[in-house]
């Protein structure tokens, strides 16, 4: 049927719907051309309405190895041309056939270009999907997302490694978990509501996931997480960065349109080098706010000069804002992984010669 995406200041844009209609949810875009499959099912885009910018989207299918989660979490999917005739090995559906599946509204033959800049002039809007072109939605209402869905992927222990991280769950994408296994960690999954009972487990460092929203929504659990950072080597992802930066008074705030692709460059402020990442993220850490005294800003975001990671000049503790497991996106921020357990083993060693 015609359907239209409207967005909260009355701006319509026109495309073909498929699903039910009247979804609505924040408009974000993602500009990778491929990964797809990764986004869709990123516990990072709860609540939000995606737009690809990639005019062709679909195009290998949909396959039972790449997704981040159980199901697709985006509230539904925007596109210029979803492609039906997939083409890969490991296809098992269409990118029509998995939403329908999931009863995910697909919008498309969309001007996504001209959605896409008007986003950028005008910052992150609430939107809605209907066929109603007048049908406006209402403001957007603050709510704690990562508690909808922290638990939903497996919790429990995976790898047999001699090195026991801790991942705690705010909305953890299975491919960071993945990655510290072939780091050749054990990984037990811990949804961050039960974080009180993470020292029963002697764990050897913790990490913190990624997740959606803002990380002010978990602002009640920041005493806890003050003290297990203090007490365990600690790598911070995404929303895991940002909840540091807050658990040592610093502060953190929405920017106008976020950053969402694989193509994002970082400078390591450390060796002088640039390198490229994937991300997924609204809000972003205020440097004014970060004490000097405790921390350096280590990366920051070439385009805008944001901050992109943090090191504690004591501690070992490392934040990143981007996503060193690369799903999707380029592989050039795998080492993260390695630097954080050279940290925590050499706090080991120092633990042990004590």
């Amino acid at each position: 049927m015609e359907g239209y995406l409207v967005l909260e200041d009355g701006t319509s844009f026109s495309g073909e719907l498929d699903g039910f209609e009247g979804c609505t949810g924040e408009v974000v875009f993602f500009t990778g051309m491929t990964g797809y499959q990764e986004v869709l099912t990123d516990p990072s885009y709860k609540g939000q309405i995606i737009v690809f910018t990639y005019p062709l989207i679909g195009n290998y299918g949909i396959n039972e190895s790449d997704d981040e989660s159980k199901r697709p979490q985006v509230k539904g999917v925007v596109v210029y041309e979803a492609c039906d005739r997939f083409s890969h090995h490991q296809a098992t559906k269409s990118l029509r056939e998995y939403l329908e599946k999931w009863d995910v509204p697909l919008l498309s033959h969309v001007d996504t270009r001209s959605v896409v800049q008007h986003i950028r002039a005008k910052g992150t809007l609430n939107a809605k999907l209907t066929n109603q072109k007048d049908s406006r939605p209402a403001p957007r209402e603050s709510e704690n997302f990562a508690a909808q869905v922290a638990g939903q992927n497996e919790n429990g222990t995976f790898g047999e490694g001699a090195t026991h991280i801790v991942l705690i769950d705010f909305g953890y994408k299975k491919s960071i978990a993945a990655s510290l296994v072939k780091q050749g960690c054990k990984v037990t999954v811990v949804p961050y509501q039960e974080m009180d009972g993470i020292s029963k487990l002697n764990p050897d460092g913790i990490v913190l996931s990624n997740g959606p929203g803002d990380p002010k929504a978990i602002l009640s659990y920041m005493e806890t997480l003050r003290e297990l950072i203090k007490s365990y080597p600690t790598l911070g992802i995404c929303l895991g960065h940002q909840l540091i930066a807050l658990a040592f008074g610093g502060d953190t705030y929405k920017l106008p349109f976020g950053h969402r692709g694989a193509n994002h460059p970082v400078i390591d402020r450390e060796i002088g080098r640039v390198f490229m990442t994937s991300q997924n993220h609204s809000y972003v850490v205020d440097e004014t706010t970060i004490s000097t005294k405790e921390f350096s800003v280590r990366f920051h975001h070439v385009n805008d000069g944001s901050v992109e990671g943090l090191m504690h000049k004591t501690l070992p503790v490392i934040s990143v804002q981007f996503h060193p497991e690369a799903h999707p996106g380029p592989v050039e921020s795998e080492w993260i992984f390695n630097e954080y357990l050279q940290k925590l083993n050499e706090a080991r060693r120092e633990v042990i010669h004590a």
